[in-house]
């Protein structure tokens, strides 16, 4: 399941690509204009800052914008940054080790079609096709 975590890194993302600005947009609009808590998106906005999502400049003219055009972000990078890992289940994550029943297992296969679905359901989407 998505968090609000992941759904409003999205809704951040999508009010940062309509402004349209070369300018820092203040957090404060964002939490105002997205009608989310602006604490809430200061943990959210840091961990995309750190991801390379989006640039922050703090002080007076300060705030968030797109390090990238809109149709350069696909959906997927943007929930895995603030979600992790999209894997169904926890033998097909990453650097997980190698499951001793995989050769007996009939579930395996249905398991590895549904995760590439999700991969390729959200990584085919970019920020530009929300707008």
């Amino acid at each position: 399941m998505i968090s609000t975590k992941g759904r409003y890194a999205l809704r951040v993302m999508i009010y940062l690509a309509r402004a349209h600005s070369d300018s820092y947009i203040p957090l404060k609009d964002i939490a105002a204009g997205e009608e989310i808590s602006k604490k809430y998106l200061e943990i959210i906005v840091k961990d995309m800052v750190a991801g390379k999502l989006l640039t922050g400049a703090s002080g007076k003219g300060g705030g968030y914008k797109l390090c990238r055009k809109p149709e350069e972000y696909s959906v997927g990078e943007i929930l895995e940054l603030t979600e992790g890992t999209l894997t169904s289940v926890a033998c097909l994550e990453e650097g997980a080790g190698k499951c001793p029943r995989a050769k007996n297992c009939p579930t395996l296969p249905m398991w590895e079609e549904y995760n590439r679905m999700i991969h390729d359901f959200f990584y085919s989407k970019t920020l530009s096709d929300l707008l």
